[in-house]
């Protein structure tokens, strides 16, 4: 069984984020060290450690991420000029809390994928 993260505390709310999205199966709030003026993360509402832990039965949960984002990213009106999903796996990955969720970032021109 994966440990709880502090993800799930902010879903639960017991630590008091301000959400911007929460149904049955995700949650939506600002990231606190935001990378670029529209920065949120979208994360399901069950402990998911790793992509690597999806299963089946999650498919619904990670379309769902995908159709809140795009919602999210109309209301924050950065739809229309484009935005970027991102998933980190993993150590090497960057990946620093072990609860899936779904970077989207935008607001401004993002550049290059990666940079070396």
């Amino acid at each position: 069984m994966a440990e709880e993260t502090i993800f799930s505390k902010i879903i639960r709310q017991e630590i008091a984020t301000p959400l911007l999205y929460q149904d049955e199966l995700v949650s939506a709030f600002r990231d606190i060290y935001p990378k670029a003026p529209c920065h949120i993360l979208i994360v399901p509402n069950k402990l998911i450690p790793t992509i690597n832990d999806v299963k089946e039965e999650d498919e619904l949960t990670l379309g769902r991420m995908i159709t809140v984002a795009k919602k999210l990213a109309a209301a924050e009106g950065i739809a229309e000029d484009g935005y970027r999903l991102i998933f980190n796996c993993n150590n090497d990955g960057g990946q620093e809390v072990y609860h899936i969720h779904m970077h989207l970032v935008g607001g401004h021109a993002l550049g290059p994928m990666l940079s070396k």
